[in-house]
């Protein structure tokens, strides 16, 4: 019976454990200690390599190719002199020996279109706005699953790690601003009220197209749940993307050139450790030694899945899902692509210690107290 309600709907089983960890036997929960003390020393040792790994890489860049920034920087500032995109965005790649070959190897004109409308002071005054609605927001979305005191610590941890809004090269960073839409996104989804949520999701994946897997992910719960208004309106934002992006390919080819220079690749293969060395590298965690930011990024996971309810299933399956794509697929030059996941996935941290607490009363038969959630 516990197997045909799980396949028929999933999300709705899951809601109904309320805290997930406290229906974990005591074998298993003895299980999952074990497994994240492993999890734990494998991240702090491997990540560590790659780090040094990459340090040599960037140390022995020869100095032929600006960084991704100034190129960006670039091609926004001949748009917004009057130069077709395209045509600016491709001569700038070509220049600086960056690939246009395949066309997503250029970034959507959307960022640079918005960035033209806007100088720095405004753009400041958008992303204090945007962080103080983002703690407003998920003060309220996390106000049936935690208590006071990890709602506060949540909210800290996602203003600092989005401060990043404030620098002045956020406009030309794409993963940046769509991982801040898609915090408030997540965030603002209600059952009854989720049109404003798949406007924000939708602008994300206008500004970044990495940003799909977190509609498709949507889309996948709307069928579950036979939602059929709302995984109508996510089918149509899906096939608007394709047509967009079937133009954006249009506008690339248009100037192409022969000899133009094709991507290596992405089927790197760097493993789970180039996530947590991009987290180690983009969020506050920057203060400390890569083998000790990148625990501490991993077990951000562990308070995701504790969370329970409709939110906490969505955040873990979205956070594992694009952890896993950029275990696979990301490059050591692409680390950034994390920031989609941010600044929502730090806040998993301010759960924890609940996570833990849940875990040791399992593992030692002690009866687990606290606020049951659906």
């Amino acid at each position: 019976m516990m197997m045909t309600t799980i396949w028929r709907d999933p999300v709705g089983w899951w809601c109904s454990l309320g805290r997930p960890l406290q229906h974990l036997s005591p074998r298993a929960a003895m299980g999952v200690l074990l497994a994240l003390v492993l999890a734990l020393g494998w991240a702090s040792w491997a990540t560590g390599d790659l780090g040094r790994a990459d340090d040599a890489r960037i140390a022995a860049k020869t100095g032929e190719r600006i960084g991704d920034l100034e190129l960006y920087a670039r091609i926004h500032e001949r748009f917004h002199d009057g130069e077709n995109y395209y045509a600016a965005a491709m001569a700038e790649q070509r220049e600086h020996n960056y690939p246009t070959r395949p066309f997503v190897t250029v970034r959507l004109p959307t960022l640079a279109w918005i960035d033209g409308q806007l100088n720095a002071k405004s753009w400041r005054v958008i992303a204090t706005v945007l962080l103080i609605g983002m703690v407003l927001i998920w003060l309220s979305a996390f106000t049936p699953l935690a208590t006071m005191a990890e709602r506060a610590g949540a909210v800290v941890v996602l203003f600092l790690s989005g401060a990043g809004a404030y620098d002045a090269r956020a406009m030309v960073f794409h993963e940046l601003v769509a991982g801040l839409l898609l915090t408030l996104s997540l965030g603002l989804y209600r059952p009854q009220r989720w049109w404003p949520s798949l406007i924000l999701a939708a602008l994300a994946l206008a500004v970044r197209e990495l940003a799909l897997p977190f509609v498709m992910l949507w889309g996948a719960f709307t069928l579950w749940q036979r939602k059929w208004a709302e995984a109508l309106a996510i089918a149509g934002v899906i096939l608007a993307f394709v047509i967009a992006l079937f133009f954006h390919a249009q506008g690339v080819a248009a100037h192409a050139m022969p000899g133009d220079l094709a991507s290596p690749g992405w089927a790197a293969f760097n493993g789970p450790q180039m996530g947590l060395l991009a987290m180690a590298k983009l969020t506050p965690l920057l203060f400390l030694p890569v083998p000790l930011a990148a625990p501490i990024a991993l077990i951000a996971l562990l308070g995701w899945i504790a969370l329970g309810g409709r939110l906490g299933l969505f955040a873990s399956l979205w956070f594992i899902g694009f952890g896993i794509a950029l275990s696979l697929f990301a490059r050591t030059n692409n680390f950034y692509w994390v920031l989609l996941l941010l600044p929502a996935y730090a806040a998993g941290l301010a759960f924890v210690p609940r996570a833990l607490v849940e875990l040791v009363q399992r593992a030692t038969g002690a009866r687990a107290t606290g606020k049951q959630t659906s």
